[in-house]
């Protein structure tokens, strides 16, 4: 998938791919701002808040450096039937902003289409989970303290200007569950400055970071995170217990009671089975079943009741794999294996490159069969069904296929 704004990203911080992601700072600038202004607004940011059930932890407020009770910015409304359902009290978050205060959304991916398309590009890019988190502060509010993430970030700052502090880690790639603890920020100060409307920030994991506007005055700060959760060593031996299970001599009580010989017998069979597990399955191939066993995308079902299927979308959560074997084409993504005939590889591209296809557009460009293998492909749910919101997604940051 070509998506503006991953292209955009990569010539801001100088990159050719995303082999520099999580190890080193970086910073530049994104040169089109149509970009920028075409990912989130902060009125549209206020409106997504305002149109959905909302609840803490996923949606927070922080005033004065300490996070905010729910019941100062959310309301139970009753519906006639006596059920209480949160939503954002629009009245009182107008003055928390108006008085000075910061608004926390996480994976606002999850409620807005252009955000959708966005992480899912990032993930195609990065072939890593991502999650959008958008950060909306007023006046002079302050941030949070100096603190480090679990995960490397990306950082766009959408509107506004804010001041960050960015210092190196103190204990190499800290992890969330971790042998020990991290609560001592590095002394090693990266950059300091203000982000403006455009910028771009790339901070690795463990690295020690704050943003404010304490002392700007009026005015505010909209900026979007994508947080990139990377799989370590610790993912890849817990993905191996997992396998272990198929070896009996794993599945076995470990021998208390016996005596030495018989114990260390026990160590020796487990050592021996572990080294060959290790030899069989090793972290190439934990990354490539990761991406391949994904769950697909969240999506609408299509349902011809409503209507003939006119357009669609991959919702992979990372690039299909399509390859050619003899005279088939073999489709492996969202844990299904999928073999059609060698002729179906042009429309099987088309589908499956990321972009929008408006399938009068592609028969007519490759043939009317291209349409019945989207229905496939969408009964399968490796495409869904383009709906008028996850079109608007796209536009202007993603071409139609064949365009």
């Amino acid at each position: 998938m070509e998506h503006r704004l991953v292209r955009a990203v990569e010539e801001a911080l100088g990159w050719d791919g995303p082999g520099p992601l999580g190890k080193k700072f970086a910073r530049g600038s994104i040169i089109d701002p149509e970009i920028v202004a075409r990912l989130l607004t902060p009125p549209r940011l206020l409106d997504m808040v305002m149109r959905r059930s909302l609840a803490n932890p996923q949606f927070r407020f922080f005033k004065g450096g300490e996070e905010l009770h729910p019941d100062a910015y959310l309301d139970r409304q009753v519906t006639p039937r006596g059920q209480a359902i949160p939503m954002a009290d629009m009245h009182r978050l107008g003055g928390l902003l108006r008085e000075g205060a910061t608004l926390v959304l996480d994976q606002s991916n999850v409620f807005d289409p252009t955000m959708e398309a966005a992480c899912r590009a990032m993930q195609w890019w990065s072939r890593e989970h991502v999650q959008a988190n958008v950060y909306l502060t007023t006046n002079d509010a302050s941030g949070f303290d100096l603190h480090w993430d679990d995960h490397d970030v990306l950082i766009v700052q959408l509107a506004g200007e804010k001041q960050w502090e960015v210092r190196g880690n103190s204990r190499p790639v800290p992890m969330f569950r971790d042998a020990e603890r991290n609560n001592t920020p590095s002394e090693e100060t990266v950059w300091t400055g203000t982000m403006k409307a455009g910028d771009v920030m790339h901070i690795p994991r463990g690295y020690w970071h704050a943003a404010t506007r304490v002392g700007q005055g009026g005015g505010h700060s909209t900026h979007v995170t994508f947080g990139f959760a990377k799989r370590t060593g610790v993912s890849w031996l817990t993905w191996l217990a997992d396998w272990s299970r198929q070896e009996e001599v794993f599945r076995h009580d470990l021998d208390r009671w016996g005596g030495l010989d018989e114990q260390q017998a026990q160590h020796s069979l487990l050592a021996t089975a572990t080294s060959r597990l290790i030899d069989a399955r090793d972290p190439a191939e934990f990354l490539r079943l990761r991406e391949q066993e994904a769950s697909p995308g969240r999506h609408v079902p299509f349902l011809d009741i409503f209507g003939p299927l006119e357009a669609v979308a991959c919702v992979s959560e990372f690039p299909p794999l399509i390859r050619e074997v003899g005279e088939s084409v073999v489709v492996v993504a969202a844990g299904k294996k999928l073999t059609f005939a060698a002729r179906a590889l042009p429309g099987l591209r088309m589908l499956l490159s990321g972009h929008p296809v408006q399938l009068d557009e592609a028969a007519r460009a490759l043939g009317a069969e291209v349409e019945a293998l989207a229905k496939i492909l969408v009964e399968e749910e490796l495409c869904a069904s383009l709906t008028p919101e996850l079109f608007s997604g796209y536009t202007d940051l993603v071409t139609s296929a064949g365009s």
